[in-house]
């Protein structure tokens, strides 16, 4: 009876787990963040985004914001109105539907001339990886992490029962 309630326990643990586990914080342009004459075409096309995870945006307030746009207005790098810009300067976006999303700055011509503009397809949680990219290495740390999570969580479980 106690073997029971603990591996039910650890299967409760295991769930919880992995949920908090497999999401990732997106920091957008790694360490130079969100700022001019990066290629965020690239960064995006390297990355696996999923449902769960988050975009991070690290950038000087007072010279960049953040607008979530639609493909027409990316396209054509206009925007919304000012009020609905993220301005904070290290704004975060929880992904939480799947799909294609598109960012971009609304100061000067950052957006046309200036490269600060990328879109993404965020993946459904349990979606297989799509072949990995060559320099993509976030969603594998993940990965490993929680093959030795689990893999301590079995073998505590094999001793108690």
């Amino acid at each position: 009876m106690t073997s029971s309630r603990v591996i039910l326990i650890l299967s409760i643990f295991m769930v919880l787990l992995s949920s908090f586990v497999m999401a990732t914080d997106h920091i957008v342009g790694g360490d130079k963040g969100w700022t001019v004459d990066f290629n965020y075409t690239q960064w995006a096309q390297e990355t696996v985004f999923r449902v769960g995870d988050n975009l991070v945006f690290n950038y000087n307030p007072s010279v960049h914001n953040v607008f979530k746009v639609n493909g027409t207005l990316f396209q054509n790098c206009t925007f919304p109105p000012e009020n609905e810009a993220l301005s904070t300067g290290k704004d975060i976006i929880p992904l939480k539907t799947e799909g294609r999303k598109w960012y971009v700055c609304g100061k000067g011509d950052h957006c046309v001339a200036r490269q600060m503009k990328f879109v993404i397809t965020v993946l459904a949680e349990g979606a297989p990886t799509p072949s990995p990219p060559p320099s993509s290495t976030a969603h594998y740390v993940v990965s490993s992490v929680f093959g030795v999570v689990m893999t301590v969580v079995v073998t505590i479980a094999t001793i108690f029962a």
